[in-house]
């Protein structure tokens, strides 16, 4: 016969608390603490790419830009838009949760270097 107990063996892995969380995955609660705060940033964009989607009036708005485009090309860009925002929180809450630190490092270096030369070009082509 065998010493060893048939019984499993306990761990330091206890759950405790009824919240979403536990205290041991801190990772996930990062993830939607970051969620939350892209959501919020993009709430505005969100409900003004909707109104764009769901008012085609709103198409003389831009004169030089979507004026020669047709109603259901203009609703079409704005719908694509209106749900790339709203995918966001959602991704980067779970790349957060499932990337490593320095593959998120990476990732923000690239986000950081594509917003620069978006504001330098904007500023160089439309102002």
């Amino acid at each position: 016969m065998s010493s060893k107990s048939k019984t499993p063996a306990t761990t330091d892995s206890h759950q405790s608390g009824s919240g979403v969380f536990l205290e041991s995955d801190r990772s996930s609660a990062w993830a939607w603490l970051a969620g939350l705060i892209v959501l919020v940033f993009v709430a505005v964009p969100i409900s003004a790419t909707l109104a764009f989607a769901t008012h085609p009036n709103t198409q003389q708005l831009f004169a030089g830009r979507l004026s020669d485009a047709t109603t259901g090309g203009y609703q079409a860009f704005w719908w694509i838009v209106t749900l790339l925002l709203v995918a966001l929180p959602f991704l980067v809450g779970l790349g957060i949760a499932k990337l490593s630190s320095r593959a998120l490092a990476i990732v923000a270096a690239i986000v950081a270097v594509l917003v620069i030369a978006a504001v330098v070009l904007g500023q160089l082509f439309i102002f």
